[in-house]
């Protein structure tokens, strides 16, 4: 009679079985893994597109070897 009472006890104490618990933890490492893997392949092509167009235009440092010219000098800026 206890051993029926302490296994009705046992039995309605762990609602949520093992497999359930793992199944579920399973799930969810396998949707990160997901989203780990893609965002690590858009890193990837994103690095390549920037170093693609790095080489495609060198007009950058040319703009950047200019002397600085002064834009206050136009009619939107009182010369006082």
């Amino acid at each position: 009679m206890f051993l029926k009472w302490t296994f009705f006890v046992y039995q309605t104490f762990f609602l949520i079985e093992q497999i359930s618990i793992v199944k579920i933890l399973a799930i969810t490492v396998i949707f990160f893994l997901i989203l780990l893997i893609l965002g690590v392949r858009k890193s990837i092509i994103l690095k390549k597109e920037n170093e693609r167009l790095s080489k495609a235009s060198p007009s950058t440092d040319e703009s950047e070897k200019k002397p600085y010219q002064d834009f206050t000098e136009g009619h939107m800026y009182n010369n006082n």
